[in-house]
């Protein structure tokens, strides 16, 4: 049987990178999904592509994370497709990186905004009809930035380090009400975001980056999507308030 047979998920994130990985493997695994992401393009790609490919059990949400009232309408348009939600994966993300004397305020929100808010509230919004059924799965993503702190990445580690943070606390308010909350924190995962940010580099520093690995590799986006798929799953029932690191390793060897 299908890991996921007869559930329905909701994936912030999800038309591109570690979401959109996640989404393709719950969909295999037989979850409804609703992909919900603020880039329409992508979103519309993405959202017909998968649902020619899964028998239309997928459907594309426009909503922007980092405003509560998109969040609220865009939760609201999700329900009303899928009658309820039994898995959420916070997966939106953006890399803020910055002097911390140079960083501006609207820089600064932006990033809490959409790296720890926006998981917040989409919990929020979504752990009532959770509570309800006495059922529901929470998968954050987090980072390794949120153990490890590396010079020139601030504030990014701030959101990230409150993500954990979140998900241990609502882990553990909610464990006896049928409710588990859950992070992944990804390395240097081949993403949109991590490409771009290598193609800026030459070639010595990309070599250096993958060299820091004690894999000598970059991650996958489906690694981390198979490791939410099996914190969402019913054989991860009892684990509950964790986190779990997926880095090759490097978080071991940081002071290398």
């Amino acid at each position: 049987m299908a890991r996921l047979a007869g559930r329905k998920a909701l994936i912030t994130g999800g038309a591109s990178g570690i979401g959109l990985a996640t989404a393709e493997r719950f969909l295999a695994e037989g979850a409804d999904v609703v992909v919900l992401d603020r880039d329409t393009v992508a979103l519309e790609r993405e959202s017909i592509r998968l649902a020619a490919r899964f028998a239309s059990r997928c459907v594309g949400v426009e909503a922007d994370v980092a405003d509560v009232d998109s969040i609220a309408a865009g939760v609201e348009q999700a329900l009303s497709t899928t009658g309820r939600i039994d898995i959420l994966v916070n997966a939106a993300g953006v890399n803020v990186f910055g002097d911390p004397l140079e960083l501006d305020r609207e820089t600064w929100r932006r990033c809490l905004a959409i790296n720890l808010e926006g998981a917040w509230h989409m919990i929020q919004a979504l752990l009532p009809g959770m509570l309800a059924a006495r059922y529901g799965h929470i998968v954050n993503i987090a980072s390794v930035h949120g153990h490890k702190i590396v010079p020139g990445a601030f504030p990014y580690p701030v959101a990230k380090h409150g993500l954990i943070g979140l998900t241990r606390s609502l882990g553990i308010e909610y464990a006896d009400r049928g409710i588990r909350v859950n992070s992944i924190s990804p390395g240097l995962i081949r993403t949109p975001a991590a490409d771009a940010w290598l193609a800026q580099c030459d070639e010595q520093e990309r070599q250096r980056q993958v060299e820091l690995l004690p894999c000598k590799r970059l991650g996958e986006a489906d690694e981390v999507a198979n490791t939410a798929l099996f914190l969402a799953s019913d054989e991860a029932r009892f684990i509950n308030a964790t986190d779990i690191l997926i880095d090759g390793g490097r978080s071991q060897v940081y002071h290398l």
